[in-house]
């Protein structure tokens, strides 16, 4: 799976969580819950949409990681990355 296709997903699950958020203003090295307004239901609601999408646990001391755009697609990407290698 590519950053870009993992950065989709993310987006398309902050888009379910804040739907009237416009995904292209997203500043990939702002913090998400600063930029939407976000409070900390919101957060797990994210993550666990990103668990169920990527089928990866992601604990909560890797929580600081996911704050920005970025930050969530290169922690994600090690860990798909590393599932995948996992499979093998």
């Amino acid at each position: 799976m590519t950053p870009e296709n993992i950065r989709s997903i993310v987006l398309e699950c902050l888009n379910g969580i804040a739907p009237e958020a416009d995904p292209a203003a997203i500043q990939p090295e702002v913090n998400l819950l600063d930029q939407l307004d976000l409070d900390s239901v919101d957060l797990l609601n994210f993550v666990i949409s990103l668990h169920k999408h990527f089928k990866i646990d992601i604990p909560e001391k890797d929580y600081p990681q996911m704050m920005t755009l970025n930050g969530c697609v290169s922690y994600l990407s090690s860990k798909v990355t590393a599932g995948a290698d996992a499979s093998l």
